[in-house]
């Protein structure tokens, strides 16, 4: 993978926002929505735009886009990745991001019927 290509997608706080919480879970958009509480278009574009750099894939379950990061990665992404990871631990956004994905995960975890409009696992 090309380095330009990953710093390309780094510049942008949402796509960061994004790359962190695929570091930690597969999300669908509708997670994404809910997490980073952004327009599902803003969202959907974001990631059209990583995945066509190859810095996340999709598979569609139901009715779902179930997005993550790619199994194999270049040493150079996951490095970054890595950094990403480090970097954020003091940010402010990325730390509320964690907390919303956790709350999340309580809710889909919740017995059936509690989470409506949501897939059961992403």
């Amino acid at each position: 993978m090309d380095l330009i290509h990953i710093y390309e997608c780094f510049c942008d706080r949402t796509r960061l926002r994004i790359l962190h919480l695929l570091t930690r879970t597969p999300l669908c958009v509708c997670h994404f929505q809910d997490i980073l509480s952004e327009p599902q278009v803003k969202v959907s574009k974001h990631l059209a735009y990583l995945r066509e750099r190859g810095m996340v894939v999709a598979r569609r379950e139901e009715n779902w886009m179930i997005y993550s990061l790619p199994k194999k990665r270049d040493a150079e992404l996951e490095k970054n990745l890595k950094c990403l990871q480090d970097c954020v631990q003091t940010d402010s956004v990325f730390r509320r991001d964690l907390k919303a994905l956790a709350s999340l995960r309580r809710k889909r975890d919740a017995p059936r019927g509690a989470l409506i409009d949501s897939p059961s696992r992403p």
